[in-house]
């Protein structure tokens, strides 16, 4: 991205503890932008969270864990507007207004929908009209770049088309068409099973794991039958994939001659992963103890980036009442 002064806007759901699909994926990029000039805004998608979690006292705990691990490892409230979606009321007042002009086949056009269902999620209502929530969160900020992984382009897509048709409808540019950023990850991160790490397969190593906890996960990622004494093919494999994450060059390279020579198994090679997982978030463990502590601060820097958000949001919410007709006889506080 070359203009640094746009608004930059991502959301993570809170719907399990964070694993390093996600620090790769998303989070080390998130805290990478808030480093440019504008406005950069990170969400906790609570709302989100909803179509796959029921349990409030989970969901409570989980916003309460993404808001620590995203402090721990590095974002700054001075720099970025951090909140929970939840305290933005605007962005479902906005979804229900999108949704009154949202085709059903778009909806059913959805990938990400058929394959959560496939994945065997619930097919509830708030998932098949996801996008329509998604859309609002990014259009509510007049956000210009909004950083995603592939499998959520075509939500972007489906944001600009509702944007355009609400402006056509109404006969103005009341909401800003945002720009997609595909966030390009050092490489897809497998999970323990071998497929894509994620929550929904239940093949994640949390970022903040330790111990006996941690050993535990990395000890059970799948490899294949080779015997120790064999060379083996570390571009194959599940272990040196991850290992790949974590270490530098150098490190890479030795490991990987230590897989092509023979007598190296895929127990050392988890030892390894084990311990570069260990040191890589080493000081991000130690912030995260302390904040633990002090979880008075974490609900303030929360409070004050949902105080921000809410006005942000309000700016471009009022024209929109005004133009679909929307009479409100209160102010949110």
């Amino acid at each position: 991205m070359t203009d640094k002064a746009k608004t930059i806007l991502s959301g993570i759901q809170p719907s399990g503890k964070l694993h390093i699909g996600n620090y790769f994926g998303a989070i080390r990029q998130h805290i990478a932008m808030q480093e440019q000039q504008g406005d950069s805004f990170y969400f906790i998608a609570n709302y989100h969270s909803l179509t796959s979690l029921n349990d409030g006292k989970t969901l409570e705990e989980y916003t309460l864990d993404v808001a620590l691990d995203y402090l721990a490892l590095g974002l700054d409230p001075e720099k970025a507007t951090f909140f929970a979606q939840s305290d933005v009321p605007q962005v479902t007042e906005l979804a229900w207004i999108l949704g009154t002009l949202c085709p059903v086949s778009l909806m059913e056009k959805g990938v990400s929908y058929k394959d959560k269902v496939a994945a065997g999620l619930n097919p509830n209502i708030g998932l098949f009209t996801y996008p329509i929530l998604q859309a609002a969160d990014i259009l509510i900020y007049h956000s210009d770049i909004v950083p995603v992984g592939e499998d959520q382009k075509q939500n972007i897509e489906i944001t600009r088309d509702l944007a355009g048709k609400f402006n056509h409808t109404y006969g103005d540019e009341y909401l800003k068409l945002p720009e997609e950023h595909i966030v390009k990850s050092v490489a897809i991160v497998p999970g323990t099973d071998g497929r894509k790490m994620s929550k929904s397969y239940n093949n994640t190593i949390e970022i903040f794991a330790e111990g006996k906890a941690l050993k535990k996960k990395v000890m059970s990622i799948q490899t294949d039958s080779t015997p120790l004494e064999d060379p083996k093919d570390p571009d194959t494999d599940n272990v040196f994939a991850l290992i790949k994450l974590f270490a530098d060059k150098s490190k890479q390279d030795e490991i990987a001659g230590k897989y092509r020579a023979g007598g190296y198994g895929y127990g050392h090679a988890k030892k390894e992963l084990l311990e570069l997982i260990t040191e890589y978030f080493g000081d991000a463990r130690e912030k995260r103890r302390e904040l633990e502590k002090n979880l008075d601060y974490v609900r303030d820097v929360l409070k004050t980036g949902g105080e921000k958000a809410r006005s942000r949001a309000e700016e471009v919410m009022q024209p929109v009442r005004e133009v679909t007709g929307i009479v409100r006889n209160f102010r949110y506080p």
